[in-house]
């Protein structure tokens, strides 16, 4: 950015660079991100589909199941997964970085039945002005985004708990993502944290909205006028 009222040129009409322009601390981006985030089983992959967007997926960013700093759920030797801390933040923030200056970057693939990376993959957003990072951990990066001026807006899914609780676990349970036990323990206890859940959420900055709602702020942001703002 340039800075206002500032003549290039010194006294005997060279240019003076050191008066020209404010350097900017990152590299001008080409796409904006929309963080969408949510309980488990709100329906974030479903909207981050229909949107037509790019979509780049944060529970690929996943810690393995034998990282020595995963959290364990209190009085419990089960990992909770739904734990910031089970997640790698930096290195998705990374990803959202580069996708947005140069439009492609390598993400991992991660198998959630087997808490594992086993592999990676190039996600390339063409042209795209917008995509989508969708995953129960997107507010956490909110004020990231924003500090990197690659934000174009953040959202909260939400669908009731009753609801979610139902979503999740056939999900889940069709996916084999982990035993059956596990997940009725994990369902109960994310059903009765799903208020706290939405409301840390939205503390962070994110749009509490329905999925049509998700979906029109959606096509705002891909709109030829999409800019980089805060979930107002």
């Amino acid at each position: 950015m340039c800075a206002p009222n500032v003549d290039p040129r010194g006294p005997q009409g060279e240019r003076n660079a050191s008066h020209w322009c404010l350097v900017s601390p990152h590299p001008p981006a080409r796409a904006r991100v929309v963080l969408l985030c949510g309980p488990s089983g709100s329906g974030k992959s479903l909207v981050a589909t229909r949107s037509g967007l790019p979509v780049l997926r944060l529970d690929d960013f996943y810690k393995e199941g034998d990282d020595p700093t995963l959290p364990l759920v209190e009085g419990s030797s089960d990992i909770d997964w739904d734990h910031p801390q089970s997640w790698d933040a930096d290195v998705a923030v990374a990803a959202i970085a580069e996708l947005c200056v140069t439009g492609r970057t390598t993400v991992p693939v991660y198998d959630i039945a087997l808490s594992a990376r086993t592999g990676e993959e190039t996600l390339d957003i063409d042209r795209a002005p917008a995509f989508v990072a969708e995953g129960v951990f997107a507010a956490e990066i909110i004020e990231r985004c924003r500090e990197l001026g690659v934000m174009a807006d953040a959202l909260c899914l939400t669908r009731g708990p009753l609801t979610t609780f139902r979503r999740r676990f056939l999900r889940d349970l069709r996916e084999g993502r982990k035993s059956v036990p596990f997940l009725l323990r994990r369902g109960w206890r994310l059903m009765r944290a799903e208020r706290s859940i939405v409301a840390r959420q939205t503390a962070l900055g994110a749009y509490a909205c329905d999925r049509e709602e998700a979906l029109d702020r959606l096509a705002a942001a891909a709109g030829p006028r999409a800019s980089v703002g805060t979930a107002a």
